[in-house]
């Protein structure tokens, strides 16, 4: 490991560290981050990797948790892994209050401390953009069994409006971070058997825009990706309203790349 990459990873690690100590695991619903409207990117996820009763299955950049403790509660052996360890102990935290069991380990995405073919699954959620991205797909893959699933969503960086307020919203971000190009669904392909990809948040960017204009959130104070989620039952008749314009939208030749985010689902 080169003296930039200890530098990325100690700043990373100091940022989710400090963010985890704000985290009230009490308060996440975890079933919204993947039933709710808001939350399209998991449901595309979850609609193809169908059964995950009984699979052994990786949440690489588990965050807060709210991926594991979902995947455990529908019968699947997780394990959360995260670089920074007070997400991974938030994680394992808000296992113990949903009385399902995973596997905590502080893990570096780009060298993974498993075997090849060790698990199912691997979900990432909200991580590639964070490290570099090919290293961490190649490893993805290499702990993946045949037939195993490489699912991950991020955001991608070719929209004007999520750029500003990226620009904006700096105290929320680490100084890292790199938004995905869309061509990155090529390197996916380059490495997998099967992929199926699908982006999100076009129109429904409105939501964003009245949090900001009308409603006047802070977005150094409130992360906006996650007030989508917390404040989804008053969202909801607008989000599906929007949705049904950015299905429109995305038949348009070259439009999908101007969507916030993408999510991948990929077959070894």
């Amino acid at each position: 490991m080169n003296e930039t990459d200890t530098h990325t990873l100690q700043r990373e690690q100091q940022f989710h560290d400090a963010w985890a100590a704000n985290i009230r695991p009490k308060e996440i619903d975890v079933t919204a981050h993947f039933i709710g409207s808001t939350s399209p990117e998991n449901r595309f996820i979850m609609q193809r990797l169908g059964d995950i009763n009984g699979k052994a299955i990786l949440d690489l950049g588990c965050g807060a948790g709210e991926n594991a403790v979902y995947f455990a509660l529908q019968g699947a052996h997780c394990t959360a892994a995260d670089w920074s360890q007070e997400m991974v102990n938030t994680a394992l935290l808000l296992a113990a209050l949903h009385g399902v069991s995973i596997e905590g380990q502080q893990v570096n995405a780009h060298e993974l401390p498993f075997p090849d073919g060790s698990f199912d699954c691997v979900y990432a959620a909200n991580l590639l953009h964070h490290v570099d991205i090919e290293r961490a797909l190649r490893e993805m893959h290499r702990v993946l069994k045949p037939g195993g699933a490489a699912c991950f969503w991020d955001p991608l960086k070719h929209n004007p409006i999520i750029n500003v307020y990226r620009r904006i919203a700096s105290e929320v971000r680490t100084e890292d971070e790199h938004p995905l190009d869309i061509s990155i669904v090529g390197f996916v392909r380059s490495l997998f058997s099967q992929v199926n990809y699908d982006t999100f948040w076009l129109a429904t960017l409105w939501i964003f825009l009245r949090f900001y204009l009308i409603e006047k959130a802070n977005p150094n104070k409130e992360r906006y990706w996650k007030k989508i989620i917390t404040e989804e039952p008053r969202l909801r008749d607008d989000y599906n309203r929007l949705e049904r314009i950015d299905r429109l939208l995305k038949i348009i030749p070259g439009m999908k790349r101007y969507a916030w985010n993408i999510a991948v689902v990929a077959r070894k």
